[in-house]
This record gives structure tokens, sequence and C-alpha cells, in this order.
């Protein structure tokens, strides 16, 4: 079990680090010198706002849309391994460490789609 758990966040870190240097290195060829206006704040432009939105540009092999991809491979690696040691646990029968991982994946779930009011 953990063999694999570690073999999980290997594979994410590496897949969103290979994801962010390719988007970099995209958005550095496209845009080489872009001017920056730093009187004025500007966010993210909205196809940058949801999952939807960064799949979509990074389907287009937008650099910038690599890049968020990247990110979400990240932060989405330690949601994976948690639900993989809700299965890794409940596959041992150990369901005191069940209810703990399950509670553990509820705050992380919460605090990625829920914590926004």
């Amino acid at each position: 079990m953990d063999a694999v758990m570690g073999h999980v966040l290997r594979v994410g870190v590496l897949v969103a680090a290979a994801l962010v240097f390719m988007g970099g290195v995209l958005y550095l060829v496209r845009h080489p010198m872009p001017t920056v206006e730093y009187r004025h704040f500007q966010g993210e432009p909205e196809e940058y706002r949801t999952v939807r939105g960064i799949l979509q540009e990074a389907a287009r092999l937008r650099g910038r849309g690599l890049i968020q991809l990247g990110l979400l491979v990240l932060i989405a690696t330690p949601v994976a391994r948690v639900v993989f040691s809700v299965y890794a646990f409940s596959r041992q029968r150990d369901w005191t460490y069940v209810a703990v991982t399950l509670i553990v994946l509820g705050i992380l779930c919460y605090s990625l789609f829920g914590g926004h009011g």
C-alpha cells in the first residue's frame, strides 16, 4: 500500500511539473517580451477561472492553459492519495482509518469546493 501511494504522489508531481514546464516554454515562445502594466491590476481572464475553461485552453495547447492544468494536477495529487487511502483501508477492513480518512477527504473537498461563500 505504501509503495502504491508513493507511486501515486511521484507520478502526480512529475506530470504536474511536465505540464507546467511545457506550458511555460510555450508561453515564453509565443510571448517573448510582453508589456506589463503594473499600475492596474488585471485578474485572470474568464477562461482560466473554471476547470472546464482550463481544460479547453490546455487542449488548444495554450501556454497559460497548460500551466494552470499542471497546477490543478498538483492540487489533485494529494486528494488522489487520500481517495486511494480510503480504498486501501477499506480493503484491509481497518474501519477506524477509513473513518478518519473520510473525514480528511471531507475537509479537503470542503476547502476546495465549498469554502468560498
